[in-house]
């Protein structure tokens, strides 16, 4: 997929023509996906390369998700594979537009309600958590860690209010990724991305 084109508007235009497409053709992209999870979580978290010796000591992560729509691939998969490897979930709510996101304590199964945007969230009561990870879903990435979403702002604005202090990953199909894509001084570098092909860290150059 080679996306050049610096007009953001229509590079999410192409993006979201080609996700659709590459939902219709890999319908079992979830499934390969949540088989990496381990890989990320050791590259990215694991104190000595291994997740599995964390989790022996009793080490657990807080892991935010998200409820996918449209054509953005399934976490269903990836959400069992996070609980099995000793995560605790999270779902991310917008309950002021133009404010960061806040996050809720959730587990498969639990009634969700629509947020201020419209997107699936766990209801007021569920505790709020701050999350030492958290997954997004996109539009298009780049190797550097470049993100195209939907424009809203709501990921750049929580992560740039955490300064740093979580790891900031995309889950995608592997054919969303692009050569570059255009980067404004508000957009937040992902640490890398996840996919039915694995995961791989951000080039930073």
């Amino acid at each position: 997929m080679d996306l050049t084109l610096p007009d953001k508007t229509v590079l999410r235009a192409e993006a979201r023509a080609v996700r659709r497409r590459l939902a219709e053709l890999s319908p079992d992209a979830s499934m390969r996906l949540a088989a990496h999870t381990e890989a990320l979580l050791d590259k990215e978290w694991a104190t000595d390369g291994r997740w599995a010796e964390d989790t022996a000591k009793g080490r657990r992560l807080k892991v935010a998700i998200y409820q996918p729509r449209g054509a953005e691939i399934d976490t269903g998969p990836l959400a069992r594979a996070l609980i099995a490897l000793s995560c605790d979930l999270c779902l991310p709510v917008v309950i002021e537009r133009d404010a960061p996101l806040i996050f809720r304590a959730w587990t498969p199964g639990q009634v969700l309600s629509p947020d201020l945007v419209g997107s699936p969230a766990p209801l007021a009561d569920a505790a709020e958590v701050r999350p030492n990870m958290i997954l997004c879903p996109l539009l298009a990435f780049d190797a550097h860690g470049g993100r195209l979403g939907l424009g809203g702002g709501y990921y750049d604005r929580t992560v740039d209010a955490m300064d740093g202090r979580v790891a900031f990953i995309g889950v995608a199909y592997a054919g969303q990724q692009v050569e570059r894509l255009p980067v404004e001084d508000h957009d937040e570098d992902m640490h890398g991305v996840l996919t039915e092909t694995g995961y791989t860290a951000a080039r930073k150059v």
